[in-house]
């Protein structure tokens, strides 16, 4: 995403970008550099929820505060999650997945891509919402999850969309049951929201562009125009929907309000089932 919006953000502001991967410790060295960083406005963090309102719940490394060290520019997109379940499954949809748990006299198995992930913890919101108990198995990462459901090392998956799993879906070697967005998503338009049998269920994860706290309003009204302008192309558009994701812009302040509102929602979450980072 962030290699997309590359080329047309540097025509319209006039500079060249520079794209610096810095992985490691779940986004949070990236982010952490981020915040340490000059606020003059060269200087972003391309990130999601995952560093920004997840780590620093779980992860005492986490040296910057979401709220507080950050200056929000834009959303970038959204992607809702997507609840598969293994070929030998014997369900259809949700309510078939909850009724089939409850009867079961062992606990079925779920796949994450590690302890903490997002993955983790809405399957842990699913399965608190649903009165369900299930054993988590943590891999390295979304791909060995995809390479697990398709074996049946596990029974179900709650992950963001990719090519490999959708042709095991369309392959029917997995099985769609629903997406976690609050309605229907163009990401996965064949799949009924999570939320028409566990009402109030929503999980989306979101991609967004941040600044160093302290940033000029001005330098980050004028980087908001920027991205507002690329992410409204519709060669950007299409381009984002086969990465598996919504591009969709905000205001600084939406962006803000929804760190703000994720952050106790996630707490509650790992609080209530006792969630580890390790």
């Amino acid at each position: 995403m962030a290699r997309a919006l590359q080329e047309p953000m540097a025509k319209i502001l006039g500079q060249p970008i520079i794209i610096d991967n810095r992985g490691g410790a779940a986004g949070t060295t990236g982010a952490n550099e981020a915040a340490r960083s000059d606020a003059d406005g060269y200087t972003l963090l391309f990130a999601n929820n995952g560093p920004i309102s997840i780590a620093p719940l779980l992860q005492k490394s986490v040296d910057f505060n979401p709220l507080k060290s950050f200056a929000p520019v834009s959303l970038v997109s959204t992607a809702p999650l997507v609840l598969v379940a293994n070929e030998s499954v014997p369900v259809k949809d949700v309510v078939g997945l909850i009724a089939h748990a409850r009867a079961r006299s062992k606990p079925m198995l779920y796949a994450s891509a590690g302890p903490g992930s997002l993955g983790h913890l809405s399957t842990e919101r699913f399965l608190n919402q649903a009165g369900l108990q299930m054993i988590h198995v943590p891999y390295r990462g979304q791909a060995p999850t995809t390479l697990a459901i398709f074996a049946a090392e596990v029974d179900i998956l709650l992950t963001t969309t990719s090519d490999t799993l959708n042709e095991h879906i369309k392959a029917g070697k997995v099985k769609l049951l629903g997406v976690s967005s609050p309605g229907s998503s163009p990401v996965a338009p064949n799949a009924a929201p999570i939320g028409n049998a566990l009402e109030g269920f929503a999980v989306e994860t979101w991609f967004g562009i941040l600044a160093p706290a302290g940033t000029p309003a001005e330098v980050v009204n004028k980087l908001n125009a920027a991205l507002t302008t690329v992410l409204a192309m519709p060669q950007i558009r299409d381009r984002f929907l086969a990465y598996g994701v919504e591009a969709k812009s905000s205001t600084p302040s939406e962006l803000h309000a929804l760190i703000a509102a994720e952050i106790p929602s996630w707490r509650k979450v790992i609080e209530e089932r006792n969630v580890k980072a390790e």
